[in-house]
């Protein structure tokens, strides 16, 4: 037996536990060679590639004309009525695509708790929902304007047997009010993909002790279950707002003219060919869409971090 690890005896006689010199235990000696942390480069070079340096463009060149001089005019363009009603347009549409799917979300994620988390259904939907949920851009453009298009299949049977002509009052889908049933189309998923871990999460000695105290279902989940997952709804809420915020590619198939959202107002501002010129405007915009992310995505960060506090 070595010195590292004898035995060593007390002045009574009693056998102390024996010690270890540091790093004779397994797992304690340091490791030698390529340092642990160089497993995250791949990742670091990504973030950097695709999100740091575009970024960082995007913000700089707002605050630059294009011969290089420094200028807050790109900026002071934000208070523009136009603009200002193109960001209305974007918080309009996402926010209220974000309240429909956040309800529905929730309420399929209720119905859900009634069957077994390993079951064929919840295995179903979970599957659908992960899908369905990155279903978007063109391909999701195309769905809609094949199906309610103006010559769509369903606009074409509600016309010819119903008699229900849907774009009586003017074609809507290709304006930013026919963004909404694309957009509940991914966020009831995301809804769903984010909502359920916070409802599965929910005790059931917290029911249990509710109904031993005298309360009533609705006592439950008004006074235990609902405080309790207001901090993942609001959170998964403003996630949701954020998805609908940022994205472009199916406003940008659906609406070919005109810069109605604040995507599509960068868009206009790098290729119109009619207004030259305001490319460092698109920068400008580009900053007060960060500016609105930062601020979203923060609080679905404090929000997150009280729901974890009860999921422990």
């Amino acid at each position: 037996m070595t010195a590292a690890i004898a035995p060593v005896l007390t002045a009574g006689g009693a056998e102390e536990s024996p010690r270890r010199h540091p790093g004779s235990e397994p797992g304690t000696r340091h490791r030698r060679g390529i340092p642990a942390f160089l497993g995250l480069t791949p990742f670091a070079l990504y973030v950097l590639l695709f999100l740091a340096i575009p970024t960082t463009l995007a913000v700089v060149t707002g605050f630059f004309t294009e011969d290089g001089d420094f200028t807050w005019s790109n900026i002071a363009g934000l208070a523009n009525p136009l603009v200002l009603k193109t960001f209305a347009s974007s918080f309009w549409i996402s926010a209220v695509s974000a309240v429909i799917g956040a309800v529905i979300g929730a309420l399929v994620c209720y119905a859900l708790l009634g069957t077994r988390a390993e079951g064929m259904l919840r295995t179903i939907i979970d599957s659908v929902s992960s899908v369905l949920a990155q279903f978007g851009g063109v391909m999701l453009a195309f769905a809609f304007i094949a199906t309610i298009g103006n010559q769509g299949l369903v606009t074409t049977i509600l016309l010819d047997v119903f008699g229900i002509n849907i774009y009586e009052n003017g074609i809507w889908l290709y304006q930013v009010p026919g963004l909404l049933l694309p957009y509940i189309y991914f966020q009831v998923p995301l809804m769903i993909i984010t909502f359920m871990p916070a409802l599965q999460g929910l005790k059931t000695p917290w029911a249990e002790a509710n109904a031993t105290l005298g309360g009533s279902r609705w006592t439950y989940w008004t006074r235990i279950a609902a405080p309790i997952l207001a901090p993942s709804f609001f959170g998964s809420l403003l996630l949701l707002f954020a998805n609908a915020f940022s994205s472009y590619a199916t406003a940008a198939a659906l609406i070919s003219q005109g810069a109605q959202i604040v995507p599509l107002q960068i868009r206009g501002a790098l290729v119109s060919e009619t207004v030259l010129g305001r490319e460092n405007m698109a920068g400008a915009l580009a900053l007060g869409m960060i500016v609105v992310m930062v601020i979203v995505m923060w609080g679905y960060s404090v929000l997150q971090g009280r729901t974890a506090r009860w999921q422990r």
